[in-house]
């Protein structure tokens, strides 16, 4: 068989390390977030602070300012925020001044480098916004793993614009960059919270008389006071394990917004919830096109706490206000999983894989819960023995579902094939590749996790199958192929 065409674009996204958040600190075995352990350290920078004189405190922020003042968005807001974290361990009721509730929020701050040490896991989406694009053109939104200190993941943007050739420019990224702001009246739906807790094993007679007592939709601060009013009444054993899973899983599910000012690659994801507390991993985006004909954008992602891996969905339609919500039900299991673009045959549904091992599909009336999976493909190239896995949604052709997977063989080398789905029955494979379509070639070979390409998503353009994809988990490039060429190399 004669090798399909694909050029590799001479386009990079490599790591910025001057990209930084400013997060809560205390200096503490675990710095990354303060804990009500270490109130006595705490304790113990706040009586120095207070010690200095007012000329100190005024000569120590003025130099705090000049080099941290231009790096970050509206930072004396954000060391106020870190004073009031602190302010408990206060001994005194005495007023503290504002130059002083600076400085002890500068104290209790730190940077942290999102992309130290990767950017890489690339998927990419039309943009919401195509206003002002050349004919033929399209603009895009570029969502990437961005990993730092710890090796903790966040999810980061760029922006740019595909041609009708298949060339591709990425915008500049900025250099100041943002958390997103909780939603603190985010509302929680009680029927579908009940049915949650079921799928978590702590649907009891605890949790429903807390339930019982809240309206149909309520908020985080509601089921806390709903909680501790019941547990007054109640002494029984499984009241306390059942109350924190509750509020963990509250916690799992939030809402995020950004300032419409900042530009798309100013916005960060960072973990959020104890779920994620050791990264949001692997986001595969999709442009998601609803019965009415409009757009919603969903990610499925793998949220990690040091110890468990969740999946999670995550949904916007303007890349400004985020959902973000918990997947349940037994066939949700294991990382790479990834929805289809709309509903078939009046179902969801979404790529998986559940054994570590055989790519699966799995249907579903409800996108938060999924029950049943089968297998559709096996290991069968030996470039593929060890494993098989989705790069992201399918996409949609005349010919079928495009669906682009990743095969694991000899010395852990990752390379990235291509199979064909029935439009109709998507759980029938009409095609795929026998030989990789992408494998790493030498300048690609080496990074932090050496011999890997990999997407979290591909789209398709003017006849051409745009690619965004890791090397070694260490980079991004970019390759395209034209989309009968490919179509035709498939066999089944």
């Amino acid at each position: 068989m004669n090798p399909i065409p694909l050029r590799r674009l001479p386009l990079y996204l490599r790591p910025t390390p001057s990209r930084v958040l400013v997060r809560p600190f205390l200096p503490a075995p675990e710095p990354r977030s303060i804990n009500p352990t270490d109130a006595p350290r705490a304790l113990k920078i706040l009586t120095r602070i207070l010690s200095l004189s007012d000329e100190e405190v005024a000569g120590l922020l003025e130099q705090v300012m000049r080099d941290f003042g231009e790096r970050h968005i509206e930072i004396q807001a954000i060391f106020l925020s870190h004073f009031a974290r602190v302010q408990q361990y206060l001994t005194t009721d005495r007023p503290v001044s504002e130059a002083r509730r600076l400085l002890i929020g500068a104290y209790f701050t730190h940077e942290y480098s999102l992309e130290s040490a990767a950017l890489f896991n690339p998927s990419i989406v039309p943009h919401p916004d195509q206003s002002g694009v050349a004919e033929g053109s399209v603009r895009v939104i570029l969502s990437l793993r961005a990993t730092g200190e710890g090796h903790i993941s966040s999810i980061t943007f760029r922006s740019g614009v595909v041609e009708s050739n298949g060339n591709i420019e990425i915008d500049p990224p900025s250099p100041l960059v943002a958390p997103p702001r909780p939603i603190p009246s985010a509302q929680y739906e009680r029927v579908l919270f009940r049915r949650k807790l079921g799928e978590l094993g702590v649907d009891n007679t605890f949790s429903r008389q807390v339930l019982d007592t809240l309206e149909d939709c309520f908020t985080l601060d509601q089921l806390r006071s709903a909680i501790g009013i019941q547990r007054r009444y109640r002494a029984e054993p499984e009241i306390v394990p059942t109350a924190d899973r509750m509020i963990l899983l509250a916690r799992a599910n939030y809402d995020i917004e950004f300032d419409p000012g900042q530009s798309v690659s100013a916005r960060i994801v960072f973990p959020f919830s104890p779920s994620e507390s050791n990264g949001i991993e692997d986001a595969r985006f999709v442009r998601f096109q609803e019965g009415d004909g409009s757009f919603t954008y969903f990610a499925t992602y793998t949220a990690y706490d040091g110890r468990v891996i969740l999946p999670q969905l995550l949904e916007t339609r303007d890349f400004l206000r985020f959902n973000i919500r918990t997947l349940n039900g037994p066939a949700v299991q294991n990382k790479g999983m990834a929805l289809f673009p709309r509903r078939i045959r009046g179902h969801y549904c979404m790529l998986s894989r559940q054994d570590n091992e055989n790519i699966h599909i799995m249907f579903s009336d409800h996108l938060h819960f999924w029950y049943e999976s089968r297998v559709i493909l096996r290991p069968t190239e030996s470039w593929e023995f060890i494993q098989l896995g989705n790069c992201g949604s399918p996409m949609e052709t005349d010919a079928g579902w495009l669906v682009l997977t990743h095969g694991v063989g000899p010395m852990r080398k990752y390379c990235i094939g291509a199979i064909l789905l029935d439009r109709e029955d998507p759980s029938r494979v009409i095609g795929r590749l026998r030989e990789p379509l992408i494998k790493p070639v030498a300048e690609e070979r080496d990074g932090y996790v050496p011999n890997v390409v990999y997407t979290c998503g591909a789209m398709i353009h003017a006849g051409h199958l745009i690619i965004p994809y890791a090397i070694s988990d260490s980079a991004t490039t970019f390759a395209t192929v034209p989309l009968d060429v490919l179509l035709a190399a498939m066999s089944a």
